[in-house]
């Protein structure tokens, strides 16, 4: 398994966690790590192998999770040519793929009972037996396993035994969500929005703005470090200018016209414009038919009037607005601020 994919952090949580997995590496011992989704838990498992005397050996990965209960034991195991409907010829497993080097099994937690027998004979004598054969194979395999799920308390259901939890857990290193490391989310904002501005082409890096950064920091992030990425990635992209990028789009479902968004509320949506923003309950404002004579004030009622019908036209869509006006979005921003067309703060 190669990544481009780096262990980026410098809160001391995230560090103490890091330099936890780097001594539990030099160990031929199996390792287990913890933490909710998005935490970066293979990155760690890869740490540990990179680190190990296994690290010019095979590193081979199973997500427990991919696969149905019937296929998992043979995934791992292996198996010979007609043990099964489908089984045509004999295939090696993953144990014997990661022999010498390192197997992580990412999801342990929804490993069946007898899934978690033949793992525990596995890690005990270092032998496995393909499915539909009796002769064993010895494999020199480290156990790296993670999971999202607290495995004591599987336990106490009988959902996952003991003995295996006992053997798998010579380390436990248990990785803090972000919202534990707030130090750590610009550092890993400002990655991931140059590697995507290197993608796109763009020839600098200008940052973030004031708003993005408020947003940014102000977040919870259920879904952590993945979800930061997406968040950035997405609004890297969607931007046009060479200025900070100063728009960020939490949620990438939020929107008016979602399925059933109207019937939840009871009200009409209200128009977006072309990058998330949404019309505002004091813009834009139609100009009454009597006023002022002079022509300075005529002229500015004019304009003000052909802005309020062009964003009626176009939905209230700004950067459309803008185009058939023949203005920069940012000249049609300046003109509806200056006519109070829209919100300034």
């Amino acid at each position: 398994m190669e990544r481009a994919s780096q262990v980026i952090g410098q809160s001391g949580v995230f560090l103490d966690v890091l330099e936890r997995a780097s001594r539990a590496a030099a160990l031929d011992r199996p390792v287990l790590v913890i933490g909710e989704r998005g935490t970066g838990k293979e990155l760690v498992a890869e740490r540990l192998h990179r680190l190990s005397p296994r690290w010019d050996q095979p590193l081979v990965v199973m997500n427990c999770a991919a696969l149905p209960e019937t296929l998992i034991e043979a995934e791992l195991f292996g198996h010979e040519a007609g043990s099964f409907t489908g089984a045509t010829k004999a295939r090696a497993g993953r144990f014997e793929e990661a022999d010498g080097g390192t197997l992580f099994l990412d999801e342990l937690g929804t490993l069946s009972m007898a899934a978690q027998d033949r793992l525990l004979r596995a890690v005990e004598y270092g032998e496995i037996n393909r499915i539909g054969s009796s002769r064993p194979i010895r494999v020199d395999v480290r156990i790296v396993a993670a999971t999202n799920e607290h495995l004591p308390d599987k336990v106490e259901a009988h959902e996952f035994r003991a003995d295996l939890l006992d053997r798998l857990s010579f380390e436990v290193v248990t990785l803090p969500p972000l919202r534990a490391r707030k130090g750590d989310i610009l550092v890993l904002a400002d990655h991931f929005g140059r590697r995507m501005a290197a993608e796109l082409g763009w020839g600098t890096w200008p940052g973030f703005g004031p708003d993005a950064i408020r947003t940014l920091g102000g977040h919870d992030w259920p879904g952590n470090v993945r979800e930061l990425r997406n968040v950035v990635e997405r609004a890297t992209y969607r931007w046009d200018r060479e200025e900070p990028i100063d728009r960020i789009e939490i949620d990438p479902f939020d929107s008016p016209y979602r399925p059933g968004a109207g019937a939840r509320t009871g009200a009409t949506p209200t128009q977006p414009d072309a990058v998330g923003e949404t019309a505002r309950d004091d813009a834009p404002i139609v100009a009454c038919e009597t006023g002022p004579s002079d022509f300075k004030s005529q002229v500015a009622r004019f304009e003000s009037d052909l802005l309020s019908r062009a964003l009626a036209e176009h939905r209230f869509n700004q950067r459309a607005t803008a185009l058939a006006l023949g203005l920069t979005y940012d000249q049609l921003r300046h003109a509806l601020r200056r006519h109070e067309l829209v919100a300034t703060g």
